[in-house]
Order: C-alpha cells, then structure tokens, then sequence
C-alpha cells in the first residue's frame, strides 16, 4: 500500500515543488562569497561613451591642415582627370570643387584622420563620410532654378 501512495505522490506538482526546492537548496548554500570590490573613481572607461566628443583626440596643427588640403586636393583632381577625354579642358572645371571640399574637410579634421590620410595614405570611414557631406555641400553652391509660382483663383 505504501508503494501504491508513494507512486500517487510522484504524480503530483506538490512532489516536484519539493524535489526541486530540495535541490536548489544546497546549490545556493555552498556559493562562495568573494569581496565586492567597486570601482574607483580613478578608472576610466575603454570606450568612449559619447562618440562625438573629440577633446580627448589628437590635435591638429595648421600645418597638417593644410598638407592635408593640398594633398586631398589634388588627389581628388586626380581621381576626377582620370578617365577624362580632355584633360585639359576638365582640370579647370573640377578643381573648383575639389577645393572647397578639401577646404570643407579640413575644417571638422580630426588627429586620426590626418595621421591615417597623411601617414598612412589611408582613406578612414569617418572621412568618407564628411567627403559625401562635402561634396554635397560644395557642389550645391549653384542656385537651384526657381520654380514658377503658381497662383490660387479668386
């Protein structure tokens, strides 16, 4: 009869509760507990939390900016001029532009971009960025054409 009961037991969520809570009993009670150390104020994160400051960045010198301005404009004519039919006749048409987007590019240049695109010859990501930016910038400098308005009836 005590088998027959037992086995009644078994089928029960009463005996899985006390199964379960007699396993995780000892589980929890032989835990070790290590110190808690916290942080000191001292230690500052890898990463930084806010990707658009830049004061703790390399800084740029006058000289690097315009190294950069020089080399990026030319290397843009150049990259314009390349499957050119005339040459000679584009070069005075794209250097306008290619100016005023190295211009545009040194003015928000950060260390690491100068020292990849000068050192390096490196085109970083951040720079591609701002180039799509510049150009934008730099070749809607023309007026766009004016719009006929367009009068209401009375």
């Amino acid at each position: 009869m005590k088998i027959i009961t037992f086995i009644k037991l078994i089928k029960t969520p009463v005996l899985f509760a006390i199964v379960g809570g007699i396993l995780a009993f000892p589980l929890t009670a032989c835990s070790e507990q290590k110190e808690a150390t916290t942080p000191t104020k001292e230690a500052k994160p890898s990463h930084n939390p806010n990707p658009f400051d830049h004061s703790g960045d390399l800084k740029v010198t006058d000289s690097q900016k315009d190294k950069f301005e020089k080399d990026f404009a030319a290397q843009c004519i150049a990259r314009e001029l390349k499957n050119s039919v005339n040459p000679d006749n584009d070069r005075d048409r794209v250097t306008r532009p290619c100016n005023c987007i190295a211009d545009f590019l040194a003015k928000n240049l950060t260390g690491e971009e100068a020292e990849k695109f000068l050192s390096e010859h490196e085109n970083p990501q951040s720079l591609r960025i701002k180039y799509e930016n510049a150009a934008y910038h730099c070749l809607q400098a023309k007026t766009p054409p004016h719009e006929e308005e367009f009068s209401h009836p009375k």
